[in-house]
């Protein structure tokens, strides 16, 4: 018997260049179909490949900017640590969910750089947890600041926990 669909959408947003910084935002989403439901013994959720939900990421964000006549971001495997050490993070309750430890996340790779950002997100219930996020991160103005900024590398990290929640962190680097 199905007690309740749970579906829920968290964005956060983080730049810093010349000192701007914008706060972590909070934008609800409509409620698309979804397979995943919350019964009895708790949240199902199916089988989640983080993977190719990072590729899928990387992909939307790559034809969006193109779409914008924008230069295309090159992945780099040290960002994506980074990045995925974070979604670990939050989605484990070890930092709450936001930018906790931005400054120190971007030390660690390595990468000299002008400006860095980073979007975050979760949500739960969604057939394509991927698009959602992107979606939000394109309606909220300082998400979309980072996906159109000046930036020449990202790094995607994304994190499923035993609750269902599908966490995503973006990095982007000039």
């Amino acid at each position: 018997m199905i007690k309740s669909i749970f579906y829920s959408v968290a964005l956060g947003t983080l730049i810093i260049s010349s000192g701007a910084i914008a706060t972590p935002v909070t934008n609800p989403a409509s409620m698309p179909e979804s397979s995943h439901v919350l019964t009895d013994t708790g949240y199902i959720a199916a089988s989640i490949n983080t993977a190719a939900l990072e590729q899928s990421v990387f992909n939307k964000i790559n034809d969006y900017r193109a779409s914008q006549g924008l230069a295309k971001l090159t992945s780099n495997s040290a960002m994506d640590n980074q990045a995925r050490i974070h979604s670990q993070n939050m989605a484990n309750g070890k930092v709450p969910f936001g930018h906790t430890g931005f400054p120190e996340r971007v030390k660690a790779i390595g990468i000299p750089y002008r400006s860095a950002g980073e979007n975050v997100a979760y949500n739960q219930g969604y057939s394509d947890p991927a698009t959602i996020a992107v979606q939000g991160w394109l309606k909220s103005p300082g998400h979309l600041a980072n996906i159109r900024g000046n930036f020449n590398k990202t790094g995607i990290g994304v994190v499923s926990n035993s609750r269902g929640e599908i966490y995503f962190t973006q990095i982007f680097l000039r």
